[in-house]
């Protein structure tokens, strides 16, 4: 029997964290109808002649990069754009060979006439955003071109983003990201459902709207002048991509998104690899809302750029909520079946229901926008939904260090050159390490689990769609990082010793 002060307490924050993911599964209808209503603003297409070239850097940040190394290379000197014109810096921090890689490239390329140069960096002082802004001062180009390891440049990339430059105020043009592993696995055909939501409704809908948007770190390119401007890149949270976004908007600098412009990307085919890569863009947005936040509010920006700028900044405070919805289904299902006077309680809270339709509203778009084969696409979307839940525990994590100021290393996400179906991780470097965290999930998969036995039992059949979904995204994070780790339970066993304890008596990392 629950003490009824404590019935109380779970209800409240259960309602609580209802009402919060209520507002931003509902800003999915938000994003649409700006989509929609701003279909017209769409950026005319333009192509760039040579008389008009302007001298370009094209900056290629690596780091331990070996299998994608000569292909992000090779994709950055086939651009179609006057050589003389054209400059290209290897910024590799590399601890690896993959350093040597990057010398033989550029004596091959520079053989060929390229202006190619290799800035390699015996610390990484500022990770990432410390190798751009070293490398800024030696840059030739009036503008400047980002693309990280896992990308390929179409060859018309430069010829159809500069021209949208002719306003002098125009600090950044962004393209859209495509994936080039999207049938790879599960994994990878939920993420790209998530990225395509991203790019192309919410970031077109947001630039239509003339509300601020970010420069997504890679796939874009930056008026030099600008980035200087705004301060130039910080290394002061793990997004410095989106911390240079809103200094420059701040600034007054504009921002232009091209949906109609793809660089494809290698999405992540690894469970390790995602909860980095989730990791570090969780916990430095929120590093970069705490940093920007009181600066947007004390601006003479409009209020609507205001509220939209912190729903974007602040969206990844959804899964701490997410994780407390799911801890308290359960509890909140015993006193819904009991003799407790919460009727009414419970039916308003069936409202809520109307943020996943939002959201779902949003993703669908995404497909139905860009492909022709939206409906096999958009079948995934559970896994998706689902695997946000599972990756709840992952990015609350982030959150909370986030938020409590606690310093973490840039973890950059390992590619392994996988295209297509074809390809693989297995027996390949940059493996990464699977924490004990996987003992948590394992754990909520065991719970949710039970939630959704006990909505079974109790005949609640307007609740099993939600159960069944933070079952799977439990079960779903969790076994696959176990299987991919080739973790047994000797090992597992190990890491609750350690998650209970908090030493680890071995490494737990992937074989």
């Amino acid at each position: 029997m629950i003490p009824e002060q404590l019935e109380y307490i779970l209800l409240a924050v259960y309602f609580i964290s209802l009402c919060i993911l209520f507002v931003y599964g509902f800003h999915g209808y938000i994003m649409v109808h700006l989509y929609r209503k701003n279909a017209h603003k769409t950026p005319p297409d333009k192509t760039l002649q040579d008389s008009e070239a302007p001298m370009v850097t094209i900056q290629l940040p690596v780091y331990n990069e070996f299998y994608v190394l000569d292909r992000l290379v090779r994709a950055a000197c086939s651009v179609d754009y006057p050589r003389e014109k054209l400059h290209i810096q290897i910024l590799d921090d590399s601890t690896d060979e993959t350093v040597e890689r990057s010398r033989f490239l550029v004596e091959k390329y520079s053989a060929e006439g390229f202006d190619i140069q290799l800035l390699h960096r015996s610390d990484r002082t500022g990770y990432k955003a410390g190798a751009l802004r070293d490398a800024l001062p030696q840059a030739k180009g009036e503008f400047i071109a980002i693309f990280d390891a896992d990308f390929i440049p179409p060859r018309d990339f430069l010829r159809k983003t500069l021209p949208h430059f002719s306003s002098p105020d125009v600090g950044v043009v962004q393209t859209r990201w495509g994936h080039l592993n999207h049938d790879f696995s599960l994994l990878t055909r939920a993420q790209a459902i998530a990225l395509d939501g991203h790019f192309v409704v919410e970031q077109a809908a947001r630039n239509r709207s003339d509300l601020f948007i970010n420069f997504n770190g890679t796939a874009g390119v930056w008026r030099k002048q600008c980035i200087l401007d705004a301060g130039n890149w910080s290394d002061d949270t793990l997004t410095e991509d989106l911390d240079l976004s809103y200094r420059a908007q701040m600034r007054g600098w504009r921002f232009v998104y091209l949906q109609d412009v793809v660089c494809m990307a290698e999405l992540p085919g690894k469970m390790t690899a995602l909860k980095s890569q989730q990791f570090r863009w969780t916990k430095g947005a929120i590093e970069t809302a705490r940093k920007i936040l009181p600066k947007l509010w004390q601006s003479d920006l409009p209020l609507r750029v205001k509220l939209q700028g912190t729903i974007h900044l602040t969206n990844n405070m959804v899964f701490p909520f997410i994780l407390l919805v799911a801890l308290l289904n359960l509890p909140t299902m015993l006193l819904k079946n009991s003799d407790s006077p919460y009727s009414l309680f419970f039916a308003v809270c069936s409202f809520f229901v109307l943020a996943f339709f939002g959201s779902f509203l949003l993703y669908l778009h995404g497909q139905k926008e860009v492909y022709p084969d939206w409906k096999s696409r958009i079948a995934y979307f559970p896994v998706f939904l689902g695997g946000s839940m599972g990756l709840s525990l992952n990015n609350s994590w982030a959150i909370l260090q986030g938020a409590l100021k606690i310093k973490s290393p840039f973890q950059r996400t390992p590619k392994f050159n996988i295209e297509g179906k074809n390809g693989s991780w297995n027996g390949k470097k940059y493996q990464g390490k699977e924490t004990a965290l996987v003992v948590l999930e394992l754990l909520m998969t065991v719970y949710t689990t039970s939630a959704l036995g006990l909505a079974v039992y109790y005949q609640e059949w307007a609740a099993l769609p939600f159960m069944s979904l933070f079952a799977f995204g439990f079960a779903f994070i969790a076994c696959t990082s176990c299987q991919q780790a080739g973790w047994t339970p000797e090992r597992l066993g190990v890491a609750l010793k350690a998650l209970v304890t908090g030493r680890r008596k071995e490494p737990v990392t992937t074989p």
